[in-house]
């Protein structure tokens, strides 16, 4: 079954810092990264209590609009997947799910995307080409994985 209907921007980074402003927060890690296909910037706050992700680790990070498979929407106030039945996130070792609070264009064709998940941060820069799904105040999830 086709995810691309649910897939709201996809691509592999690779991580250049951790913590590149000093860690801050003790659960915490802010990680920069580069997107290999699209060059988009990546700052993303991660729970290093459960995910670790280290300088020069490549992931895949997908933003996507629901979990499910067949691209119905999700209500986006409580997760209850039916059980038995497969979810997106059942192919990622990390999922967050968040809320778009700014969208800033830039020149050139640039746009800088900020989204909130429970208070852990993000902010994705690049063509806007390639980001033009995401909108303003749109819930959406953040799905990684180690490749």
């Amino acid at each position: 079954m086709s995810t691309t209907r649910v897939t709201l921007f996809e691509d592999i980074f690779e991580v250049t810092t951790l913590n590149p402003d000093r860690k801050i927060f003790d659960r915490v890690n802010r990680i920069a990264a580069t997107g290999t296909t699209f060059e988009c910037d990546l700052l993303l706050d991660v729970n290093s209590e459960i995910y670790s992700l280290g300088e020069g680790e490549k992931v895949t990070l997908v933003l996507a609009s629901t979990l499910n498979l067949d691209g119905t929407p999700d209500d986006h106030f409580s997760y209850a997947p039916n059980a038995g039945e497969p979810t997106l996130a059942d192919n990622y070792e990390y999922v967050m799910h968040g809320r778009v609070f700014d969208i800033t264009y830039k020149g050139d064709g640039m746009v800088v995307i900020a989204a909130s998940f429970g208070g852990l941060l993000m902010r994705l820069t690049g063509d806007q080409r390639h980001l033009s799904s995401v909108q303003p105040d749109m819930r959406l999830y953040i799905l990684i994985k180690k490749d």
